[in-house]
């Protein structure tokens, strides 16, 4: 006989978080996807399993009974898997690796290098993305561990693990007047910057500066080509490579005040032991951060 173990499995994920709309999404099915294969499982079992409500779905009696009757088993699998991954999984598999986009140009290709040149059958994928997008894979478990500010994590189901401060600086072209320190909150400023949900967007308005923003940019070397044009001028980080600048023939100036500042963390799902890999490239970004 076909066993249903994905529709179980569904099934589950749905009693626990007693709504098919955030089983869909926890799960990466679409709502109508997910419906279908619990309809196949109560065609299966020949009973209704669940009732809707106002606020999601309770479990029906026959949907309690069949709840527990596998969550052991299943509880006994998952302990099982994961035992085995914990010995197993140090030398090969798949880490996914979701990142920030400013720190890719000064801290994660050194963590990446790292962890690779001792790891060389093991997959990472990198995945840049915004502040609030790094939390959101890792808080679906898309990715195994995010690089983020720590503003942007407000989620008890995240672990963080505290690697640097990050300071701002502005830069500018190479051909402006030398200043060696900047007051920002004194200055009438046309900025490149990001898009208003990134955390650098938000630090910027949160230190009460409400500069002009001529134009907006997703990565780094766009706002750089920006800013290398004459439209305007950009805060990034001032560990961001003097070499990269060079080649746009830009300049760092040092922001004297106000201070902008942010803390950089490394996140992982608080309720699961990362796997013997994630926290071997976790224990690699300490060690770079510390240097």
């Amino acid at each position: 006989m076909d066993t249903p173990d994905r529709q179980l499995r569904y099934f589950l994920r749905i009693a626990e978080l007693k709504s098919l709309s955030r089983a869909a999404e926890e799960l990466d099915q679409t709502q109508s996807g997910l419906s279908r294969q619990l309809a196949a499982l109560e065609a299966h079992v020949g009973k209704p399993l669940f009732t809707r409500t106002g606020r999601g779905v309770e479990l029906t009696e026959a949907g309690a009974r069949l709840l527990d009757g596998i969550s052991p088993a299943y509880r006994s699998i998952d302990r099982t898997l994961e035992a085995v991954r914990q010995r197993e999984g140090i030398t090969q598999g798949t880490v996914r690796l979701a990142t920030v986009h400013t720190l890719s140009y000064y801290f994660m290709a050194e963590v990446v290098a790292s962890f690779v040149s001792r790891h060389d059958h093991v997959n990472l994928s990198v995945m840049g993305r915004s502040s609030p997008e790094v939390v959101a894979l890792v808080e679906s478990g898309k990715a195994d561990v995010g690089f983020v500010y720590d503003s942007a994590v407000a989620s008890d189901n995240l672990a963080s693990t505290t690697l640097f401060d990050d300071d701002m600086c502005l830069i500018v072209q190479g051909g402006q007047p030398l200043v060696d320190n900047a007051d920002l909150a004194g200055m009438s400023l046309r900025l490149v910057g990001f898009p208003p949900h990134y955390a650098l967007r938000k630090m910027i308005h949160s230190a009460g500066l409400e500069p002009e923003f001529v134009a907006e940019a997703e990565t780094i070397d766009a706002m750089l080509k920006l800013v290398s044009s004459g439209v305007g001028a950009c805060i990034l980080p001032s560990r961001i490579p003097d070499k990269l600048l060079n080649d746009y023939g830009l300049r760092k100036v040092r922001i004297h005040s106000p201070i902008l500042r942010r803390r950089v963390v490394a996140i992982t799902l608080a309720r699961r032991q990362p796997l013997p890999l994630v926290s071997d490239l976790l224990a690699s970004a300490v060690r770079i951060a510390l240097q």
